[in-house]
């Protein structure tokens, strides 16, 4: 019989498991990333018509989506987590130099398309195994580092790439090439990870012991319980559907800015590496007020999301870039906090469903986001801030409706037990 995993040591303590994990990400970032800020233009060279670069680009996203539907389940059936990362990764890797291999449209379409079904196999599992460790930091603060490390992967893949482009005169193939490197070493370093850490669900805090947040404990490898998602957990994808609806995106935020005549294409790319900034900087902050004052500071995302219309499409110049850099302040709640948040709702058997789900839901509603914010942008930005605005305070209703219920649980369950 396996010993309870409260007589387990973790073979990391829970920060360098975090941290280690982050660099994975990192690692895996500047794969993807750097690969994702030239398919448009490779894709083109081979032949594509913009019909085609939007078609493909977008079955990438929706198989991101849907498959999340899948992997996370099943996850959660096998208990493997660390062969869905491994999985993952691996085929994230391998696909992106292969790409820059490709001499054909149909072969180079593929591949992209691989890539994100990469991203959906691990995604589920990967958020799972970080919020096991997250239970002994703090789930706002681990989630948080996190996404730090992440971001600075996705600054430094488009950086990597377009260096190498400028060496070699244009030529996409070495520059695809470059990024084996990273890879590896991605692979390399998850590898050890689950050598070091074979079961993180011993750093769960009273893993032993069921309650209502964590449920049942579950040894790796036993099958996971059929046992349905709580009321707060769809509740809480209702509110994170709402506000990710009413949220502009970068597209057409960069759009504006150039079609206005207020930046250059270069000085967004300069924009955008400050945003990714303020992404990591706001992923911090929050995850520590999360983890000192609780969910309500959730309420600061609909907020924020109101106000980037209302700046981020203004005529003055200073004003429209005050407002990308508070998009950059949502997403980095996003990103970070909206997700720790999913482990404190379900239980452990199910959170490779829960974050599938999730990240299937919010995913949709970005997409449906970004649909309403262009559409609405080409008819009248005043329009578009009134409906930024009434769907971020219809967010806003319902999650302080989710305290609430919360607070009175608490109070009947106080009132029982006294």
């Amino acid at each position: 019989m396996a010993p309870p995993s409260s007589a387990r040591a973790p073979g990391l303590s829970p920060w360098r498991f975090i941290a280690s994990f982050g660099v994975v990400a990192m690692l895996a970032d500047v794969v993807y990333e750097g690969a994702r800020s030239v398919t448009g233009p490779l894709l083109a060279s081979l032949g594509a018509t913009g019909l085609v670069v939007g078609l493909v680009t977008g079955i990438g996203e929706a198989a991101a989506l849907v498959l999340r539907l899948v992997s996370g389940p099943l996850a959660d059936r096998t208990r493997r987590f660390w062969a869905w990362v491994i999985a993952g990764y691996a085929v994230t890797v391998i696909s992106v130099p292969l790409l820059g291999l490709a001499t054909t449209l149909w072969v180079a379409a593929a591949l992209v398309i691989v890539e994100r079904v990469g991203k959906a196999i691990r995604s589920p599992a990967k958020d799972t195994l970080l919020s096991h460790a997250t239970s002994s930091t703090g789930r706002g603060r681990g989630f948080a580092v996190h996404e730090v490390l992440d971001q600075v992967g996705a600054l430094a893949g488009p950086l990597l790439v377009a260096a190498v482009l400028g060496a070699s005169g244009g030529d996409y193939r070495p520059a695809l090439l470059a990024l084996a490197v990273p890879g590896a070493l991605a692979l390399t370093l998850v590898a050890w990870l689950r050598v070091r850490v074979p079961h993180p669900t011993d750093y769960e805090t009273g893993a032993d012991e069921p309650d209502e947040l964590s449920g049942p404990a579950v040894e790796p490898g036993s099958p996971a319980r059929p046992t349905p998602l709580p009321g707060g957990f769809w509740g809480y994808a209702v509110f994170a559907a709402l506000t990710t609806s009413g949220f502009a995106t970068f597209g057409v935020l960069s759009f504006h800015l150039v079609t206005s005549g207020a930046l250059t294409v270069a000085m967004v790319s300069v924009l955008y590496a400050a945003v990714m900034a303020v992404d990591a900087v706001a992923a911090l902050a929050t995850g520590w007020a999360y983890d000192r004052f609780g969910p309500a500071v959730l309420l600061g995302l609909p907020a924020v999301a109101a106000v980037v219309p209302a700046l981020g499409f203004s005529g003055t110049t200073g004003v429209a870039v005050a407002g990308t850099l508070m998009w950059g302040v949502a997403l980095g709640i996003q990103e970070s906090t909206l997700r720790a948040t999913v482990a404190d709702l379900v239980p452990v058997a199910r959170r490779a469903t829960a974050y599938g789900l999730f990240g299937a839901v919010v995913g949709a509603a970005a997409a449906a986001g970004g649909a309403l914010t262009g559409g609405l942008y080409d008819r009248s930005v005043p329009l578009l801030v009134v409906v930024t605005c009434v769907v971020q305070l219809a967010a806003a209703a319902v999650l302080v409706a989710l305290l609430r219920s919360r607070r009175l649980g608490r109070d009947r369950l106080r009132a029982l037990s006294g």
